[in-house]
């Protein structure tokens, strides 16, 4: 199933990519999300991350030239960091036993951050969650409504 939410989830981002001229965070992000929409808590850990990305490299863009290449290599970067921090050194409380909140991927954090810097917080925001939602109602379609996640 999760194979199949990746597959949707870049031709979603394409879609909109194509039709809107909007990325939906990253060509993986929308099909990632989608398998995460039964736990909200984990997509607002995901996206603080995101955002924390998005003011470090705002931050570091008044000291040194951050464009193209460079910028993407250092979103996906920090946003690997601070993720695996938070997933390792437990910044984020734990609900209960039964749900741990924990950061969507390793590199989803820095290519939601990236879309952010490249077309603003509210596009990449909107499109992501459209484009999450369209994935995750394809699926269960497609897989006749069986638990997700």
């Amino acid at each position: 199933m999760f194979e199949v939410a990746i597959g949707l989830g870049v031709l979603m981002s394409l879609f909109f990519l194509e039709t809107f001229g909007a990325a939906a965070g990253g060509i993986v992000v929308a099909g990632y999300v989608a398998m995460y929409l039964h736990q909200p808590v984990t997509i607002l850990a995901t996206l603080s991350i995101s955002f924390l990305v998005f003011i470090i490299v705002k931050i570091l863009g008044k000291f040194m030239f951050i464009y193209g290449r460079r910028r993407m290599v250092i979103t996906v970067l920090l946003g690997f960091i601070l993720g695996w921090t938070a997933r390792y050194y437990g910044i984020f409380v734990n609900l209960s036993s039964d749900y741990t909140v924990n950061v969507i991927g390793f590199i989803i954090p820095g290519l939601i951050a990236n879309s952010m810097e490249k077309q603003g917080i509210i596009r990449t925001m909107a499109v992501m969650i459209v484009a999450a939602v369209v994935v995750r109602l394809l699926l269960i379609i497609i897989f006749s409504g069986q638990l997700i996640g």
